[in-house]
């Protein structure tokens, strides 16, 4: 096990299962817990072969066709929860009990094959082969989905979110994906990192243990790629400006000395909350301390904010975007985007024709009400 200090005293110990996977165990700076991890012994089945991406000709996307993600757990009692702590009778991922724990995905969307570190031959069959290749199009067209799809383990308890973390859970969980968001960003192939949590079973989350995951993608996300072109069309400031304009505006939620969350300007969902650093930092690993520290206690706040709106948690999907691994670093800002499909306490919105096969959005909700109804909520939270 390699063991070393974070910043906030936060301990990383990082280790492997009984597969090979990558296990990092990540200690509260004032954890009760003590230097040893226990050994997984169990016998797994060998990893499933990584996946293959399909190219949609239509519009240039890759498709990662992993049917291994099939077998994945769900719903399962909480006896049976592979997410706990191994105990005799739960042969669970995690060995040890732990504070936060971070380990590759069995079944991932992505790897567990990565480019040659060469980054000139494929460490694997059809590896995709740099951004031109990827660009290219083509009918038939196929590349192996290298890359990296890991869990994120925010407690050992049984159920929650990362919402109902202490502050210094939370503060220990922006540490580790500080850490990750540079690990996986240095290895071969990866060119984004994206950390985010799905919540709630409207989501389609399949378990109910509080955790997020991060990919690690082996191109630039077509998200990512329609932002670069707004960039290119707009100014290379263009956070710094939609920062300023929101800042001016009615639909501030929260801010504090180093953050700013708010209901964007064309917000498409009924609930959809950002939050912003004031300071350009293109991803998590470039945060500074301060930084940080306000992040834990503020972001909280706002996750218990949009839980206050209704008497029932609210299912959301937290995407923290970052700048990709080598494209956009001084102009694509590090940003979380909260969004959920909750119109009303018992009603969803969902995806029909305009939205879903047109990409036509028509939102329910003005944002100037979003922003009022929210921004009540979360002046009530107390830590």
């Amino acid at each position: 096990m390699t063991v070393s200090l974070l910043g906030a005293g936060v301990v990383k110990r990082a280790t492997r299962l009984s597969d090979g996977r990558e296990l990092v165990y990540y200690d509260d700076p004032d954890t009760s817990l003590g230097p040893d991890r226990a050994v997984d012994t169990r016998v797994l089945d060998p990893r499933p072969a990584t996946a293959t991406m399909r190219q949609d000709i239509l519009t240039g996307d890759w498709i990662s066709v992993a049917a291994a993600r099939q077998n994945r757990a769900f719903l399962p009692p909480a006896e049976r929860d592979p997410l706990a702590p191994q105990s005799p009778t739960n042969p669970s991922e995690i060995p040890s009990d732990y504070d936060v724990a971070v380990f590759e995905n069995r079944s991932p969307s992505f790897g567990p094959a990565l480019a040659a570190a060469s980054g000139e031959v494929p460490a694997c069959a059809n590896a995709p082969r740099g951004d031109d290749d990827l660009a290219q199009l083509g009918l038939g067209r196929t590349r192996s989905s290298i890359g990296r799809c890991e869990v994120v383990c925010f407690s050992p308890e049984p159920s929650g979110s990362f919402g109902t973390q202490s502050a210094t859970r939370a503060r220990t969980v922006i540490e580790a994906w500080a850490d990750r968001t540079a690990v996986l960003s240095a290895l071969p192939g990866v060119e984004q990192v994206f950390p985010f949590e799905n919540r709630g079973e409207a989501i389609g989350v399949t378990l109910h243990h509080p955790h997020g995951q991060i990919y690690a993608y082996p191109y630039v996300t077509p998200r990512t790629t329609r932002l670069l072109d707004s960039i290119d069309r707009t100014a290379p400031d263009l956070f710094a400006r939609i920062l300023e304009f929101e800042q001016a505006g009615p639909r501030v939620v929260l801010r504090g000395e180093h953050w700013t969350a708010f209901v964007p300007f064309a917000a498409r969902w009924p609930i959809e909350v950002h939050l912003m650093p004031h300071r350009h930092v293109p991803d998590f690993a470039a945060l500074d301390t301060d930084e940080r520290d306000e992040l834990a206690p503020l972001y909280l706040r706002l996750l218990r904010g949009v839980d206050a709106l209704y008497d029932s948690p609210t299912p959301y999907i937290a995407a923290w975007h970052q700048a990709p691994v080598r494209a956009g670093r001084d102009t694509v800002r590090l940003t979380m985007q909260l969004t959920s499909p909750r119109r009303a306490a018992d009603k969803l919105k969902y995806l029909a024709g305009s939205e879903a096969a047109m990409g036509a959005w028509i939102a329910d909700i003005p944002p100037e009400e979003a922003a009022d109804r929210l921004r009540a909520a979360v002046e009530g939270v107390q830590l």
